[in-house]
């Protein structure tokens, strides 16, 4: 009667353990791996994301309307429903001035109380009780300062950052859109359609983007929608011709001659097959194409040709540093508002970039190579 030794157990167990298949990280996460590596990039991704979010809730951190107030045993919200002032002993039916000393002594007397945001600016209030003239420097008040109309600097900051940032994305996503659509087409097809495509786009491309910009805001009433559109108009230009190499590059690969095989269609081919396999310039490119617009954008604003005011906007703050030299707190926060930003874009596309380069797909657990 034979019986197993330790050691032999001891093997068996071992054997057991290395034969074991270890299961291995997808390629996305893999890729996010690679980016995470990336510690400028990634941080700048935390960052980015940490400001994105302050500026969404923007009427909490910076408002002239208190979030609660108490008034002689009820309970107020005006930063969610206006109400007059004669509701808190004003005398006129009149949008209430929470920033007016007497409205102010009346809410805070007799037990009420008021919470206010941080700040206690929007991004167009006007300080009607200021004791320096316009522009005046940062004090406690007025964090940053005020332009030259009396508006708080660091409101239209953090506004028109969010503006910035959420027209970026709109402009991003539209830019994605028409560029990976083209690109599909003329690259999958190839032949005709990819000549009649490409001298087309050649066209489109040679217009003079700014002349039409001028042009139209000197017809129409300049609105973040007629932007939207103007600018939508010509950034998908760069991205197809990325996305139609890709298209022209997997079109003759083996997977796609045996999806023909089996009976599949174009657009199925397309969208299971190839544009999966075609998505390393998309991805890569939107960081930069974000940098772009809000570039673009800043410039309209700063020429004149951007956002009708008071909408708050990093071109236009930067055009008043301009007009108002001695004023240095006004050119200082937008120039440094504007150059953090694109920092921030540019080392993430580095980052990503790097992170989906077929050269890294070995790093997958540590730096990128």
């Amino acid at each position: 009667m034979s019986s197993s030794t330790p050691a032999s157990n001891s093997t068996a167990w071992t054997a057991n353990v290395v034969s074991a298949p270890v299961a291995s990280p997808s390629p996305w996460r893999r890729t996010w791996l690679r980016f995470k590596s990336q510690r400028l990039g990634y941080w700048s991704l935390v960052i980015f994301v940490a400001l994105f979010a302050l500026s969404l809730i923007g009427e909490v951190l910076c408002n002239d309307k208190p979030l609660v107030v108490r008034y002689d045993g009820h309970y107020y919200f005006p930063i969610l429903k206006v109400y007059p002032e004669t509701q808190f002993g004003g005398d006129f039916p009149a949008k209430t001035n929470y920033l007016d000393p007497y409205i102010r002594s009346r809410i805070e007397s007799n037990g009420n109380f008021a919470i206010y945001p941080p700040n206690h600016n929007y991004y167009d209030t006007i300080d009607y009780f200021a004791v320096r003239p316009f522009p005046a420097p940062p004090s406690s008040s007025n964090w940053l300062g005020t332009d030259q109309f009396g508006r708080d600097v660091l409101s239209r900051l953090l506004y028109g950052f969010r503006v910035s940032v959420l027209m970026a994305l709109a402009l991003t996503v539209s830019g994605v859109f028409f560029g990976v659509l083209t690109g599909a087409l003329q690259g999958f097809y190839g032949g005709r359609t990819d000549l009649i495509g490409q001298r087309l786009i050649e066209i489109w491309s040679s217009m003079p983007d700014l002349y039409l910009l001028i042009i139209f805001a000197s017809i129409f009433e300049p609105t973040l929608w007629l932007l939207f559109i103007l600018l939508s108009m010509f950034g998908w230009l760069v991205l197809s011709d990325y996305v139609r190499a890709e298209f022209l590059r997997n079109r003759s690969l083996d997977y796609v001659k045996a999806a023909r095989t089996m009976g599949l269609s174009n657009w199925q081919i397309i969208w299971r097959h190839v544009l999966p396999n075609s998505l390393t310039p998309v991805i890569t490119f939107l960081p930069f194409r974000m940098s772009a617009a809000i570039l673009s954008l800043t410039s309209l604003d700063f020429l004149g040709l951007g956002v009708p005011p008071p909408t708050p906007s990093l071109g236009e703050l930067m055009q008043e540093g301009k007009n108002n030299l001695d004023a240095w707190w006004i050119s200082i926060s937008a120039f440094s508002a504007l150059v953090v930003t694109l920092l921030l874009l540019t080392f993430m596309g580095d980052a990503l970039r790097n992170a989906l380069d077929t050269r890294n797909r070995g790093s997958a657990f540590g730096g990128a190579k």
